[in-house]
């Protein structure tokens, strides 16, 4: 089993959501970000005064796979978040060894 974190830009969110449920992944969490890379940030003017904002917003996203499933998963969030432009993201993969669903006590592939 594997772990896909994948952080997009907040303009992704909605296509990237309907490639994953167009491939039947249901379980999905979500938590608001802020973060830098090459992008580095921009600078803003708010009432007359310029500043710099260093910390860009971005979505995180997390889901728990099957490993035959991985390449599919992986594939519709690229495909769906890429605009082209700097800052479209990253995909992580970490190994799961283990998942218990708390409610039934399911352990594995069946949790997920």
């Amino acid at each position: 089993m594997k772990m896909v974190q994948a952080v997009i830009k907040h303009t992704r969110l909605d296509a990237v959501q309907k490639a994953l449920m167009a491939i039947d992944v249901h379980g999905v969490t979500l938590t608001e970000a802020k973060g830098f890379g090459r992008q580095k940030g921009h600078t803003e003017v708010y009432r007359g005064v310029e500043y710099e904002v260093r910390f860009l917003p971005k979505i995180k996203l997390e889901i728990a796979t099957p490993d035959e499933k991985l390449e599919e998963v992986l594939a519709a969030i690229q495909t769906a978040a890429r605009t082209g432009e700097i800052g479209d993201g990253k995909i992580f993969v970490y190994e799961i060894s283990d998942v218990i669903r708390i409610r039934t006590g399911e352990r594995g592939k069946e949790a997920i």
